[in-house]
């Protein structure tokens, strides 16, 4: 996170030194020239750029919620996938060739059985956060060693609790990887869905709102936005699968 904020910090902050050296220099200029001073006011004294907030805070509900239907739903198929080969030689096929399908090819068929709803984004959402789930989860599972599955078969436990005191816990630093991956997934997903989509509130529709109308200063704030909650996202992501790799 140090390595992050140092290093990382210094790129923006040159291009942002350049972006205002060129605007007070008078080199920007035309209706769509903006300094970075401008972008810094819009969320807070323009009435349309104050709109970022809540667009921010219903993004980041649809995120939760379609994240928590996805990643439960990815989480349960991936460890019946890996626990039962039967059933993972019959709907791995399937799943992997849904997967192929681009993520956006999905909004045509979600706005037609579900119109520009709220369903239509958070299904869109759950299925960005479905697929790294799943294949995280399977993977993990089936790559637990194959001494200690025979331990717990000798001891004759229960399969409930074969996956609470091994599946799950060996398969932890796999599915933490595909927290990590489906976290960001979903992140555009939202986003996206909600740019497609429209109707409501939200990030992507307050971009697409900007953009209508010719506000340069307001699509920066969502833009800049956007890569600010993804970056938290990877961050915090990291710091999970570096728990999870420490206590493995």
């Amino acid at each position: 996170m140090s390595e992050l904020t140092l290093k990382g910090l210094v790129l923006p902050a040159g291009l942002v030194a350049l972006w205002a050296a060129a605007s007070a220099g008078g080199a920007l200029n035309g209706p769509m020239a903006v300094s970075p001073l401008d972008v810094l006011r819009v969320p807070f004294s323009d009435p349309d750029g104050r709109q970022i907030w809540a667009g921010l805070g219903a993004s980041l509900l649809r995120l939760v919620a379609g994240g928590l239907i996805g990643g439960a739903a990815g989480l349960a198929l991936g460890l019946g996938l890996g626990l039962i080969r039967p059933l993972g030689a019959a709907l791995s096929p399937t799943i992997n060739a849904f997967r192929q399908v681009a993520l956006f090819a999905w909004i045509p068929l979600l706005t037609l059985w579900f119109g520009s709803s709220e369903s239509a984004k958070i299904v869109f959402i759950a299925l960005a956060t479905f697929f790294p789930m799943v294949f995280a989860t399977e993977q993990g599972v089936r790559n637990v060693p194959r001494n200690l599955c025979e331990v717990v078969a000798v001891l004759n436990l229960s399969r409930r609790r074969q996956i609470t005191a091994l599946y799950l816990p060996a398969a932890l630093p796999s599915i933490a990887t595909g927290v990590q991956i489906a976290a960001l997934s979903s992140w555009i997903g939202t986003v996206g869905a909600e740019y497609a989509i429209g109707n409501g509130r939200g990030l992507g529709s307050y971009i697409a709102n900007a953009r209508d109308q010719f506000r340069m200063d307001i699509t920066l704030v969502g833009v800049l936005a956007l890569a600010g909650v993804g970056v938290l996202l990877h961050a915090g992501s990291t710091q999970l699968i570096d728990h999870f790799n420490k206590g493995a």
